[in-house]
């Protein structure tokens, strides 16, 4: 057993059977020198007040996230120390893993993004306002570099609509040769369907029930989830739109993706240095 563990241990003999150090360490056996042993090591309140503000601002973000935030602050502390301190703090968050399941099929494999703009991911979350009201939000993300390229809240959405928002994404930054999406009503319409022809678009679609197919719009959901959708209550329409639009400029910019070597995605497209992204892709 550890140190802390023996300590542990001990003591609760001891309050158990109401019995002595000696005979509650004797019984272990345990040292009693460990029993006894106080720790000289500094507490760093500086850091641990640092942490405790950091994880208040970004509920969501686990001790690799926040390691980052503090090296960008200029603390020069490795990732062991920040996790021991995040969990003396009590800021470790419990989370379900999911259930994996084997398939019979062998899946195959799409071809990989290698370059910026080259192959996006669109599907729809839901949320809900205050009114009680459903609103669908529409996310593209680029594959390569996991920027959120539209996050478009609205009531409903048709085929037009979602030509629309996309023509908008691409106005700035041009259109990808390849958009993948799920099998929704919304994407198979006629109308996406014609706006792909005319821009010279492939649509690349899920297989029914394999929502993996499209894993990373599924990754960036479940970011989106945690880090917004649950700690805002949308008032309105209006509302939805100014605190998405605020979520996607800071997780453009400001948020540390792991896949890019801890940099934000919008720095990594502007860096050039492509490797982060590339080693990642052998690796899935």
């Amino acid at each position: 057993m550890s140190p802390a563990r023996c300590r542990e241990w001990a003591r609760w003999v001891q309050q158990a059977f109401q019995v002595t150090e000696r005979r509650a360490c004797r019984a272990g056996p345990v040292q009693r020198s460990v029993v006894r042993y106080v720790s000289t090591r500094p507490r760093r309140e500086p850091l641990r007040q640092r942490l405790r503000e950091l994880a208040a601002v970004r509920v969501s973000y686990g001790y690799k996230r926040l390691h980052v935030l503090l090296r960008r602050e200029g603390w020069h502390v490795n990732h062991k120390l920040v996790r021991r301190l995040y969990r003396e703090e009590g800021l470790t968050q419990k989370r379900k893993g999911p259930r994996r399941r084997k398939s019979a099929v062998v899946r195959v494999l799409r071809p990989q993004a290698t370059a910026p703009n080259e192959r996006w991911a669109m599907d729809f979350i839901h949320d809900a306002l205050a009114s009680g009201h459903t609103i669908r939000i529409l996310s593209v993300v680029d594959v390569f570099t996991r920027e959120c390229v539209a996050l478009v809240p609205q009531l409903r959405f048709r085929g037009e609509d979602v030509a629309r928002c996309l023509s908008i994404a691409g106005g700035d930054r041009g259109l990808p040769a390849v958009i993948q999406a799920d099998n929704g009503s919304e994407f198979t319409s006629r109308a996406v369907d014609h706006w792909a022809y005319w821009n010279k678009v492939r649509l690349d679609f899920s297989r029914p029930g394999k929502p993996t197919d499209n894993a990373h719009i599924e990754s960036f959901h479940n970011a989106l989830r945690r880090e917004c959708l649950t700690q805002h209550y949308f008032l309105d329409l209006e509302d939805a739109e100014r605190a998405l639009d605020t979520y996607r400029e800071e997780y453009n910019t400001f948020r540390p993706h792991s896949s890019l070597a801890n940099q934000s995605p919008a720095h990594f497209r502007v860096s050039g240095d492509f490797t982060p992204a590339l080693i990642h892709f052998q690796n899935v």
